[in-house]
C-alpha cells in the first residue's frame, strides 16, 4: 500500500495529514507492528482513556495540554476509521459526513424553517423527539434501546435514569428519591449481616444506582461531583504526606488519629483560602 510521503511531512497539512499518517502505520508490508496488530476491540479502551484526559485537562484549565489531548483523542476515530476503511465498511468522509449530517437534522431552528426563538428546555425537548425518531428509523424503539453499554457504569445510570424519566417513569420530587436512598442503605445494612457477597454487591449497586438519581434530580452529573471529590481527596492527603514529612515521617509511620488531624487542617487551610 503506497502511501503520500509529501504529505506525511508537511507541517501544514492538517486533517488529511493524519489520515494519511494513520493510513501508513497500518500499512501490513512496510507499517508499524503493533499498529498492525491492533483490532477495534483492542483501541476501544484507550478511545475511553483519551476522552478521560480531555476532560481532566479541562477541569485543570490546562489549555495547552488540551490542545494535545484533543489531538490524542482524534487520532482515536482517525485509528477506528481506517481500521472500517480497510474492512469496507466506511472512510473518514463518511463519519464526517455523518455527523454533519445529524448536527443539520437535529436542529431545525439553525438550518431550517424553525424559530430560534425557543428555551433551551424546549430545544432539548425537540433534540429528544429528533433523537426518538432516529432510534424509531434504526428499528431500536426501546426507551433504554441505545444507552450505550461501554459507557462508565455512573454516567450510564444517569443516562438510563434520564430515558426512563422522558417516558413518565421517575420519582416527582426530590424527598422520594432521599427516602429511597435510606432504604436501599437500610438493606444494604442487612444484607451486611448474610454470607452472600453476590447479594451485598448487589444492594451496594442499588444503592449507588439511587445516588446518582438523586444527582440528576438536583441537576448535577456524578460523574463529574465524584471526581472534584476525587481531585479534593488527593488535594488533602498530599497535604497530609507534606506534613508527615516535616515531622520525618510517612503515612506508615503515623497512624489514624494523627492524619485524620491533618486532614482537618487541611480543610481549615481550604477554607480560609475561600
Amino acid at each position: 500500500m503506497a502511501y503520500d510521503e509529501d504529505l506525511i511531512k508537511n507541517p501544514k497539512g492538517g486533517m488529511p495529514r493524519l489520515v494519511e499518517i494513520m493510513r501508513a502505520l497500518r500499512d501490513p508490508d512496510a507499517g508499524c507492528p503493533w499498529d498492525i496488530e491492533q483490532t477495534f476491540e483492542t483501541i476501544a479502551p484507550y478511545t475511553i482513556e483519551e476522552a478521560y484526559e480531555v476532560a481532566d485537562a479541562i477541569e485543570r484549565e490546562n489549555w495547552s495540554e488540551l490542545r494535545g489531548e484533543l489531538g490524542d483523542l482524534l487520532l482515536q476515530s482517525v485509528y477506528h476509521t481506517q481500521m472500517a476503511s480497510e474492512a469496507g465498511l466506511f472512510d473518514f468522509d463518511d463519519v464526517a459526513n455523518d455527523i454533519s449530517d445529524k448536527m443539520v437534522v437535529r436542529h431545525p431552528h439553525v438550518f431550517g424553517d424553525e424559530s430560534r426563538d425557543k428555551s433551551a428546555d424546549q430545544q432539548t425537548q425537540d433534540w429528544e423527539k429528533i433523537k426518538a425518531a432516529e432510534r424509531a428509523a434504526k428499528k431500536r424503539g426501546g426507551v433504554l434501546d441505545d444507552v450505550a453499554l461501554g459507557l462508565p457504569a455512573l454516567m450510564r445510570a444517569v443516562k438510563l435514569q434520564k430515558r426512563a424519566a422522558r417516558v413518565g417513569f421517575d420519582w416527582p420530587n426530590i424527598s422520594m428519591v432521599v427516602d429511597k436512598i435510606v432504604e436501599e442503605a437500610r438493606e444494604l445494612s442487612e444484607a451486611q449481616t448474610e454470607s452472600n457477597p453476590d447479594h451485598l454487591a448487589e444492594e451496594y449497586g442499588d444503592l449507588l444506582f439511587v445516588i446518582a438519581n438523586l444527582g440528576r434530580h438536583l441537576r448535577i452529573d456524578p460523574e463529574e461531583a465524584l471526581r472534584h471529590a476525587n481531585s479534593k481527596f488527593t488535594r488533602r492527603f498530599h497535604f497530609i504526606e507534606a506534613e508527615l514529612k516535616k515531622r520525618g515521617k510517612s503515612p506508615e509511620q503515623s497512624d489514624l488519629d494523627e492524619m485524620d488531624t491533618l486532614w482537618n487542617a487541611a480543610k481549615a487551610q481550604e477554607k480560609s483560602k475561600t
